[in-house]
């Protein structure tokens, strides 16, 4: 048998165990019921062996004659992890394996299952206890359920190990044992409906050969020492006895001879050869059957009786053969027949003959009794196939050697109470296909491994299903009452079955829900829940444990089902912490009685594996009929002690433990019990009142910080309430932060304590009473008088180690808004109607535009903005004009009662507050808006928007009077002025006189052009008239040159007076001349 493993002994599917549950009758009378079985492990009926092994593996208990109880936790998020009581003890004994909680006359503790407890040659298992008392950390001792002087073989309310458990061929009957034991833990009564007596003895003789052929003779001694290290020796189980044979046959020892294993194998050591030239094979058999199995020599009464015989060649009295297998046939003894083929390999000879010769003696079939080795030193590698044929021979006790049937059932190794009896699961049942078992006072019913055929097929029926890993039932909406079992290992991917029994032990499956991995341990456990708590079930989970998910680690998986009529349909997963890691969520679940006292039914699954096998624990809660498939708290085993391996392993959560009326948890880790207490829930109920009830901005009440403020008081009121049991009148501690305007940049109120937009500070609250606190705060003025002033209130519970804690999912954030005082009305509500009109003082069109000269450069603008509507508040005026002008001033009349004020937004845009904050019913203002033509932006048109606007409401219909553009055609004219100079200021020319011929004398005229304005002039033409033509038209004077300087060579846009230069070299000749000169200025 295979077993798929990480290697931990935490977690083989099969490993011993034991585990703790707890039922309540209808009589509220609780009884204990301890169920031992046990695998892998050596235990024999006979408890004076020291060798003998038993382990405790599945232990229901329920507890007779207390009354108690189960008060409700609060809601899982208020596990305490701070304050961990953690119970130590041995972990090679697999403490912490199970858990139960536990009350008896007032002293409450945890039961704690140790499966291998005891003695390295002797575990039996046992139970611990430790009681939960002031101590932080307290020790545990143990009950000594398991120990011999506790649980006597002769008595009569508590026989455990004579004829419940035992022994044969080196390997266990694992029948299966529950013990029932009174509150203070002393054994009281045994449930073993699958016990056997421990009546199949075996006697076994080997008739070896020991010929001079055979050889070498040590391997035919040690493959007696290791077969008979098989076996387990002993009066009560098996006995040995060995002929040896040649020539003539010798009994080296007989049945009786040896007690122990090591003695036979000791003798085994020191046998020699007899040698002889012949091999009477018959002759040998006839003596062992007639000799060696008499009781002279130890043979018992009932004992099934085995031959081996191991020769290497065939017999030289061969026709004796069939009347000496005749004895044997008529004195039931079974034969295994081994041949030797060594003698015929070295010589190289055909075997045939001798082959079938062996097959002869050897029992039928000779597939299974029959044998051949190439050789000497072959014997040893038929070992162990020879001991699990003749272990299996003994299995079924004669009836069936092919299969057991409940000699491995190992019942017990899952139970699950019932108001009228006990369902037991049979893991190892038929050949490990399992089944279940259900013991009653009416009777026992133990169906038949057919009666699962529709869902198990016979054919199937050496593939380990494991049917009963898991047991529980279901209660559908008809009252009826269901059972269900799991089988993980049924075609390597599990099922889990729900069934009935009737009265006779036959089984009607209604229902077979399967796995859909292979190796993912689907259905090692289920879990019922009455979420509503009404008696009928409303969900089934059935983990998958091992489960591959991300980075094909065992995360684990749990599927969920619900309730569908008769049936239950799936419903969903739950699943541990997405993260790749092997977690074995699901490894352990169960039900909490609502722990947040909203009336349904909660549920704890256990991760062992997580964090690198250190573990967690997952709550989730339950609502209406189903489960919250998002875990309300993980709580991992590293937060609570940074030594604790494998937390979550088991689980239990019926009782309040520490005294303070609260549900506690009690959870299994490796060597290590731990118990989390739970803290009471609150819900914290938040008023806020302000008086007065809004701000008044019109008529401000109190001086804050050198300016007029409308100051107020906001009144915070908590009341603490609770429905968990024993809180009232608690007090605890909170932090309380307020914020005033929590979404604004720019606060609009502030506290009156510190100046500031929040405040801070302590509280202490009463469970059950109302407690109030003042917070006074006043409000500046503000560019939003529409919007309310929000109030943020947020609380926190001190985070102490005792008293309560919030409830989950309640708000710590109380939100209000104070609004403005707006005067509009019933409801509250400003509907305005502004009207807007503006005009220009200048007017231009493209046929007669308006010419800007100097030195009026300027452009005035009337507005008039009126409300015929109610207030308006934050009323503004926005400016868009052209880049030809400078917004300049804004003027109203000096006995006006509106203020205006207004801010740039670009260089071409403004905005103007207009009776800022509140532009008030039927108002009207009148104002002028100055600008200046621009000096550098010569554009042909002057161009402005108006628009009004206002925080409080307007109709589509009145809005197209809220905005008025103005346009005008301009031109722009410069302010030019010119000068002139000459070096010659007079010249004469007489007109009597005679003018010599040639050129007259050179002279310079100077003529300079400034331009006093801002506006560049290009395309400027200088035009001169000089006299130069006398009369008759003589010309006197002539232009010989012209230049200029200080002439911009493009156009360009001067900010100072520009003086331009232009000099002409003049020649006096008679007459006049005309001379331009183009210039840009």
């Amino acid at each position: 048998m295979s077993y798929k493993s990480t290697g931990e002994l935490l977690l083989q599917p099969l490993s011993h165990s034991l585990s703790l549950s707890l039922s309540v009758s209808h009589s509220l009378s609780l009884s204990l019921s301890l169920s031992f079985s046990h695998i892998k492990a050596r235990s024999v009926c006979h408890n004076r062996e020291p060798l003998f092994l038993l382990l405790l593996t599945t232990v229901c208990i329920i507890f007779t004659n207390i009354y108690f109880s189960v008060l409700g936790l609060c809601e899982c998020f208020n596990i305490d992890v701070k304050r961990p009581r953690i119970f130590s003890g041995p972990e090679d004994a697999l403490f912490g394996f199970s858990v139960l909680q536990h009350e008896n006359n007032g002293e409450k503790s945890i039961l704690v299952g140790a499966p291998w407890d005891g003695p390295q040659n002797n575990r039996k298992g046992d139970i611990y206890k430790c009681i939960v008392g002031d101590e932080t950390n307290s020790n545990c001792s143990k009950m000594n359920l398991g120990i011999e002087n506790h649980i006597s073989s002769k008595s009569h309310s508590f026989s455990l190990y004579r004829e419940r458990v035992f022994f044969n061929y080196n390997t266990d009957f694992l029948t299966g044992i529950c013990a029932s034991v009174t509150n203070d833990m002393e054994p009281k009564d045994i449930i073993a409906p699958t016990a056997q007596r421990c009546t199949t003895y075996m006697d076994i003789v080997i008739v070896l050969d020991g010929s001079n052929s055979i050889y070498p003779w040590y391997e035919v001694q040690n493959f007696l020492s290791n077969i008979l290290s098989k076996f387990h020796i002993s009066p009560e189980q098996m006995q040995v006895g060995v002929l040896q044979y040649g020539e003539i046959s010798v009994h080296e020892w007989s049945l009786r001879d040896y007690q122990t294993t090591q003695d036979v194998v000791e003798a085994a050591k020191n046998i020699s050869r007899q040698e002889g030239r012949e091999t009477r094979t018959a002759y040998a058999i006839q003596m062992a059957c007639t000799e060696a199995f008499s009781p002279d020599r130890g043979a018992r009464e009932g004992a099934t009786k085995v031959m081996i015989v191991v020769t290497d060649g065939e017999s030289h009295d061969g026709e004796d053969l069939p009347d000496s297998l005749a004895e044997c046939e008529k004195r039931n003894i079974t034969r295994y027949a081994i041949a030797v083929l060594g003698h015929y390999i070295r010589r190289q000879q055909d075997p045939e003959t001798f082959i079938n010769e062996i097959k002869y003696i050897a029992s039928d079939p000779d597939e299974k009794y029959f044998f051949n080795v190439t050789d000497e030193a072959a014997l040893n590698d038929i070992v162990d196939a020879l001991g699990d044929r003749i272990f299996s021979l003994e299995g079924t006790l004669g009836y069936n050697e092919s299969a057991f049937l409940m000699e491995m059932s190992q019942i017990g190794f899952s139970t699950h109470i019932l108001d009228d009896g006990i369902l037991f699961g049979m893991v190892g049942a038929y050949d490990w296909e399992g089944g279940v078992l259900k013991e009653s006072k009416a009777g026992q019913l133990k169906p038949s491994r057919e009666a699962f055929e529709k869902e198990f097929p016979l054919e199937l029926k050496n593939h380990a299903a494991y049917l009963g890993y898991t047991v529980s039932s279901v209660i559908v909406g008809d009252w009826r009452r269901l059972y269900v079992a799991g089988a993980p290992r049924f075609k390597h991917k599990g099922k889990v079955i729900l069934f009935d029994l009737t009265p006779e032990g036959d089984v009607i499956i209604t229902q077979a829900l399967n796995g859909e991995q292979i190796g993912s341990y689907f259905g090692s456990e289920v879990c019922v829940v009455d979420v509503d708590q009404d008696g009928i079930t409303d969900i089934l989970l059935i983990a998958a444990p091992m489960f591959l998910g991300a980075g094909n680690k065992e995360t684990g998986k749990v599927y969920v089902y619900c309730l569908d009529g008769d049936g239950f349909a799936p419903n969903g997963t739950l699943h541990s912490q997405k993260k790749a890691q092997d977690a074995r969520f699901g490894y352990a679940m169960a039900v909490a009685p609502d722990l947040n006292h909203d009336g349904y039914a909660d549920l704890l699954v256990g991760a062992p594996l997580e964090d690198d096998h250190q573990g967690a624990l997952y709550i989730y809660h339950g609502d209406e009929y189903y489960i919250i498939p998002q875990y309300k708290q993980r709580i991992p085993g590293s937060s609570l002690s940074s030594g604790l391996q494998y937390f979550g392993r088991s689980l239990s959560a019926l009782l309040d433990l520490d005294g303070d009326e609260l549900l506690d948890l009690a959870v299994g880790a490796q060597g290590t019990a731990v118990l989390l207490k739970s803290r009471s829930i609150v819900q914290i109920n938040v008023s806020l009142s302000f008086q007065p009830h809004s701000i008044n901005v019109i008529q401000k009440n109190c001086h804050r910080a050198g300016r007029d403020s409308a100051c107020l008081n906001a009144t915070v009121c908590f009341l603490a309430l609770s429905r968990s049991p024993g809180s009232y009148g608690t007090s605890f501690d909170m932090q309380m932060g307020a914020m005033l305007d929590d979404r604004k940049i720019l606060a609009r109120a502030l506290f009156d304590y510190n100046s500031q937009r929040q405040t801070l500070m302590g509280v202490t609250v009463r469970v059950g009473q109302t407690i109030c606190y003042t917070l006074p705060f006043h409000v500046f003025d503000t560019a939003d008088y529409i919007r309310p002033i929000s109030f943020t209130l947020r609380f926190k519970i001190n985070d102490t180690e005792s008293g309560p804690v919030l409830d989950e999912g309640w708000p710590t954030t109380f939100k209000k808004s104070i609004p403005f005082f707006k005067d509009c009305g019933e409801d509250d509500v400003c509907v305005t109607d502004l009207v807007l009109q503006a005009h220009m003082d200048i007017s231009g069109t493209r046929q007669q535009p308006y010419v800007i000269r100097s030195p009026r450069r300027r452009l005035a603008v009337e507005v008039q903005l009126q409300n015929r509507l109610e207030n308006a508040y934050n009323t503004s005026l926005t400016l868009h004009y052209s880049k030809n002008l400078h917004f300049s001033s804004l003027s109203i009349r000096e006995d006006a009662q509106f203020k205006i004020e207004c801010t740039a937004l670009s260089s071409n845009s403004h905005s103007c507050n207009v009776s800022y904050p509140v532009f008030r019913s039927q108002s009207k203002v009148n104002f002028m808006l100055e600008f200046e033509f621009s000096c550098t932006s010569l554009i042909s048109k002057v161009q402005m928007k108006l628009v009004a606007s206002s925080d409080s409401v307007e109709s589509e219909g009145t809005l197209s009077d809220n905005n008025v553009q103005l346009q005008s055609i301009v031109q722009y004219e410069p302010d030019l002025f010119i000068t002139s100079d000459s070096n010659l200021n007079r010249y004469e020319v007489h007109p009597t006189r005679t003018v010599s011929e040639g050129t007259g004398p050179e002279f310079y005229t100077h003529f300079r052009v400034q331009n006093l304005g801002c506006y560049a002039v290009s395309n400027l033409e200088l035009t001169v008239n000089l006299p130069a033509v006398a009369s008759g038209d003589r010309v006197f004077a002539t232009v010989v040159d012209a230049f200029s300087y200080n002439v911009s060579s493009k156009c360009m846009c001067l900010y100072i007076l520009t003086v331009i230069h232009v000099h002409l070299r003049v020649h006096v000749v008679v007459g006049f001349f005309l001379f331009i000169c183009s210039l840009q200025v």
